[in-house]
């Protein structure tokens, strides 16, 4: 059943201490945005929600809303919480095609962002309309970076994205697509042609590997590959998914709608890693998860696995047998690290012990002029938490360039 957006603004309680607010990541102000809306300043209301979250209208349809502002919504201790994200979504949808972006006086200095995903083009907005020269460097062929290629269609309308990109060209951001830094044009490249900052965005698209036999087999897949393009790949009837996080069930239900008609879940713990709601809309789409199911070996046909017995806090208290599970195909979604390709084509940038850029508190790298953010410097996190970060992390390029031009 459709959500009526304005009857949900009117449940809104106007807490003078809005608890849904203290549980937004990048501290959406809620009771004003329903305050407005209800006031017929659906506009006004849009463009608060921008210039706040420049991913509003994304972040209203991906956000684990049930942990965050409606989870915290205090209707919802003893009913239903007020339905915010649909509130949002509604407003922020209708305002991305009012955007008006303006640039101040261009300030001549150029900012290249390598990758356009959630970080990318939350910084590119900001810079641009501080009058910067900005040019997106994406390896794909278009902008949206996870959101694109790792968030199924029916979770997020890629159509959002190319609106989106619309707007960026508009603002004056130059994409250059299909564009890898680190094989043909290196980091040095840039700085030689006269970009003064450089921010490093490109997410975190090396699958992680279990490490078992039978990992390098044709009918095994990784899940973030997966995801990019489900219409390539041919996987049967009857499938099983290692692990048990968002991106699993991802996965799982993107399957379901291609045409596999057993779809299994192996979940190490004796809960899902996934959001509630998530898990919910897997289970309704048919897919079963086994908990405690734990793989040993891959095969041509199936999994080798062992069963967990566990306590309420996930401590294994015994193992079965070995087993085996008839499949016609696997997917591991055991998380993802970050490429190599730039550190390893320039001198200067340190990494973690994890293979992620190493930074501060405000995005600077190891080498001077050079800034990270998003996935690539915090592992894979949530949007909403890439667009917080990196808006600290435009501050900080904003100011560094200011510093340059004021020499």
């Amino acid at each position: 059943m459709a959500i009526n957006v304005v009857d949900e603004a009117k449940r809104c309680l106007q807490c003078k201490v809005p608890m849904c607010r203290k549980g937004c990541p990048i501290s959406t102000n809620i009771p004003e945005m329903n305050k407005l809306f209800l006031e017929f300043k659906k506009d006004e209301a849009g463009k608060m929600l921008f210039e706040n979250n420049p991913l509003s209208a994304i972040c209203s349809l991906v956000c684990n809303h049930e942990k965050q502002c409606e989870g915290n919504c205090v209707l919802g201790r003893k009913g239903s919480p007020v339905h915010i994200s649909s509130i949002e979504n509604y407003i922020s949808d209708a305002y991305l095609d009012h955007l008006n972006l303006t640039r101040q006086e261009s300030k001549n200095q150029r900012v290249a962002i390598i990758g356009g995903g959630p970080a990318g083009i939350t910084i590119s907005v900001i810079l641009a309309q501080r009058g910067y020269d900005v040019t997106i460097f994406e390896s794909r062929d278009k902008i949206g970076g996870v959101l694109r290629y790792g968030i199924p269609e029916f979770r997020l309308p890629k159509t959002v994205l190319d609106r989106y990109q619309a707007q960026l060209s508009k603002v004056g951001i130059k994409i250059r697509p299909h564009t890898v830094v680190g094989h043909a044009l290196t980091i040095d490249d840039l700085e030689r042609d006269g970009y003064e900052a450089i921010f490093i965005g490109t997410g975190v698209w090396r699958p992680k590997k279990l490490g078992i036999k039978g990992e390098s087999l044709g009918n095994v897949h990784f899940a973030i590959d997966y995801l990019a393009n489900p219409d390539v790949y041919e996987l049967g009837k009857r499938l099983v998914i290692i692990g048990a996080g968002n991106s699993a069930m991802d996965v799982a239900r993107t399957a379901t709608r291609k045409g596999v008609s057993e779809v299994y879940v192996f979940c190490r713990r004796g809960h899902a890693a996934a959001s509630v709601r998530e898990l919910e809309y897997a289970e309704a789409d048919g897919v079963q998860i086994l908990y405690g199911y734990r793989p040993d070996e891959f095969t041509d046909n199936g999994v080798l696995y062992k069963i967990a017995t566990m306590d309420e806090e996930d401590n294994v208290l015994s193992m079965s047998e070995q087993k085996f599970f008839e499949a016609d195909s696997i997917i591991v979604a055991a998380s993802q690290g970050a490429m190599n390709r730039i550190v390893s084509t320039t001198t200067g940038i340190e990494t973690t012990d994890k293979g992620l850029l190493h930074t501060d508190e405000r995005g600077s790298t190891t080498r001077d002029g050079i800034f990270g953010a998003g996935d690539v410097v915090n592992g894979a996190r949530t949007v909403v938490e890439a667009v917080k970060y990196s808006k600290e992390v435009a501050e900080a390029m904003d100011e560094y360039l200011t510093k340059r031009r004021n020499k």
